[in-house]
């Protein structure tokens, strides 16, 4: 495609590309001619495109032919039976995350990182040291490539796109000490949780080594406070900036939290008899009394008798029960799929329904989906980098399996949103102004017209020889005509009638403000 026509196109689509799509428009006589029958609503399609990772043919039509109600209580309560393609399950568990163990993943690399420091030839150690992070790194794009080929092809996915808002809402970062070895164990223990209680949820970030590490609450203990998990745990897991917990708070339960650490040995440490009932293991986690503070503590106004770790189950209980709790995460939940500045009354009714029914995620969700505000929200919210990318493969591909995975961690590095690799414990940003910016566009721009020429290298297997180049998607099929031609604004079908190829079209739709929308 030429630099000028390219250049001018894109200028056109980017003047609208950070506001809203305009009002629908009819698809016309000569398009419509040329079209399959209609078997789709045109807010079907939306409203699939806001709860799934992106409407793709084979989900439009599975919505198709069993409607909303019956999608969506399959989604809130997804089957453990429902599975990826073959391929993918093979890929998946051909992974060393998935093969070994986490506790002999883990202790495999630590000996290896201690064996490092026998040895004496410097040239030997910086390549022993070199190889040692490579491989660390290996194991987290491991992680991301799963995460990723389940967020394109689960059947399940409100739990996928849930496992992603629950990981950013408990956000660990990849870099912090060994937190590359363990991401993806953390993952898949949220994503368990991830449509369950509240409490539960929290209990599993509380009860990981990614968290207890990222959060340094492995130096927290009686003799040397460190308030730095207890701030953010209440702050933003639980309760909010704004719910009124003070600083107090924050110390005491800092307390609560000593002696929660991590232990790669499987050697019990020495303890007093009078403490060796308090000890607690559950998997790479340890509760060792010895650093534990048993003094009585006081929590948001409830007394915490000094009992070891049976205090941290308390005041889980108690913050996750807590009324701030819920209006903070039903806030938060409605921000992720409704709109950046979500209607009061709405998060007021979901936080109402995460009360009553207990914290439980499906509840809340189904009370925000079946609300007007959530209907009239339908095309409007902007796509942060990540729905935006698998959105776009899986309008391309559907349910065809890619073999490699890396060029969209590539395109999540450069958009900014790469897996695991928020430094800060808030996560990324779930607003609009975060992503719409000039140079975000111009890189999403390159990766539609990657995608949509057919060479961004999806099919090409790393180290591999280069194999026969794949045929370019094809996106102009009964979901575009019955689903996303009919709500394109004027300006889009401009465009694309102005393409001079079909690798053109695609990247022109891939790249218009309506896609840019969910």
């Amino acid at each position: 495609m030429s630099r000028r026509w390219w250049a001018a196109n894109l200028f056109a689509l980017a003047l609208a590309g950070c506001t809203a799509p305009g009002a629908s428009v009819r698809v016309d006589d000569a398009t419509r001619t040329a079209a399959p029958a209609r078997h789709l609503r045109i807010d079907d399609v939306a409203w699939l495109d806001r709860l799934s990772f992106g409407a793709t043919s084979s989900s439009s039509q599975e919505l198709s032919r069993i409607g909303r109600r019956a999608w969506l209580d399959r989604q809130l309560h997804p089957s453990a039976i429902a599975s990826l393609p073959t391929p993918l399950v093979a890929q998946i568990a051909d992974m060393s995350i998935s093969r070994t163990p986490l506790p002999e993943l883990v202790r495999g690399m630590e000996t290896r990182r201690k064996g490092i420091d026998g040895i004496a030839d410097d040239e030997q150690k910086k390549s022993a040291q070199q190889a040692y992070q490579q491989e660390m790194t290996r194991l987290a794009r491991e992680s991301a490539s799963r995460m990723l080929l389940r967020a394109i092809y689960s059947p399940n996915q409100l739990q996928e796109q849930m496992t992603w808002f629950w990981f950013n809402h408990f956000n660990v970062h990849q870099y912090k000490s060994n937190v590359r070895v363990v991401v993806g164990d953390y993952e898949a223990q949220l994503r368990t949780h991830a449509l369950g209680r509240f409490r539960d949820l929290l209990q599993a970030s509380v009860f990981h080594p990614a968290m207890v590490r990222y959060l340094d609450n492995e130096q927290n203990a009686a003799s040397r406070i460190n308030e730095n998990y207890a701030r953010e745990l209440l702050e933003l897991h639980t309760l909010g900036v704004d719910s009124g917990y003070t600083q107090t708070d924050v110390q005491e339960l800092a307390r609560v939290l000593t002696g929660l650490g991590v232990s790669f040995s499987e050697d019990v440490p020495k303890l007093k008899p009078s403490q060796q009932a308090f000890y607690v293991r559950r998997g790479l986690i340890e509760f060792n009394p010895n650093r534990h503070d048993f003094r009585d503590k006081e929590v948001l106004g409830v007394t915490v008798r000094g009992n070891g770790m049976a205090e941290i189950e308390q005041v889980l209980d108690l913050v996750a029960r807590h009324p701030s709790t819920a209006s903070f995460v039903s806030r938060k939940i409605a921000k992720y799929f409704v709109a950046d500045v979500p209607s009061p009354a709405l998060v007021e009714r979901m936080a109402r329904r995460f009360i009553d029914s207990d914290g439980r995620i499906a509840e809340v969700l189904r009370t925000m989906i079946e609300s007007p505000e959530f209907e009239a929200s339908l095309t409007t919210k902007f796509k942060d980098p990540l729905h935006y990318v698998v959105s776009a493969v899986r309008l391309a591909y559907d349910d065809k399996p890619i073999l490699n995975t890396g060029p969209m961690i590539g395109w999540l590095n450069r958009l900014g949103e790469a897996p695991y690799n928020r430094q800060t414990p808030d996560g990324y940003p779930l607003d609009q102004v975060a992503w719409a910016g000039p140079g975000q566009m111009n890189t999403r721009f390159e990766v539609a017209r990657a995608i949509g020429g057919g060479s961004a290298g999806l099919f090409k297997i790393e180290g591999a020889m280069p194999n026969e180049r794949p045929a370019f998607p094809q996106l102009a099929n009964p979901l575009y005509y019955d689903g996303i031609a009919p709500r394109l604004a004027p300006a889009t079908k401009q465009a694309l009638d102005q393409a001079g190829s079909p690798q053109e079209w695609n990247a022109l739709l891939l790249s218009s403000p309506e896609f840019m929308h969910r």
